[in-house]
């Protein structure tokens, strides 16, 4: 069961393609540890997009945050270019072989319940810091039962 008490992490990471491999892997302990399991393989899908744009399209460090309260996980990826991140494509085009720019984005923008980005400038801070959520009560909720005998309706 997940936990009431809100929690914080922060992984700062090079600029290596490497970093997501490894902030997919501490991702998926955190969550298990927070009891969060239902939710590793979609946090890790949209982890793996976040941190992947920020190695791929800046030049400096990037971090990856992740954040629970109220029953919400936040995943962010921060990185040290303060430029907007590309507009992401449809869902359609994400098959199209000409459609390279944009995937990772649009995966964000289809699995999770909510994403943005904004831009950071204090303290000397800058670059951006994209973020989406997801609600555990997606994830947990179970189906609810059918009677003994029901069928479903294939269409």
């Amino acid at each position: 069961m997940p936990e009431n008490t809100p929690w914080e992490y922060s992984l700062y990471i090079p600029n290596d393609v490497r970093a997501v491999t490894v902030s997919r892997r501490t991702l998926r302990l955190i969550l298990t540890l927070h009891g969060l399991i239902r939710l590793v393989d979609v946090a890790e899908l949209l982890a793996a997009e976040l941190v992947s744009n920020a190695v791929r399209h800046t030049k400096g460090p990037a971090a990856l945050r992740v954040r629970w309260s109220a029953g919400v996980l936040r995943i962010g990826a921060w990185d040290a270019d303060p430029a907007p991140p590309e507009p992401p494509q449809s869902l359609e085009r994400l098959g199209e072989a000409e459609a390279e720019e944009g995937r990772g984005l649009a995966l964000v923008r289809a699995c999770a319940d909510v994403w943005g980005w904004q831009p950071l400038a204090r303290e000397g801070n800058r670059g951006k810091y994209v973020w989406c959520e997801l609600a555990a009560a997606r994830s947990t909720t179970p189906a609810p039962a059918e009677p003994p005998g029901a069928r479903r309706a294939l269409s």
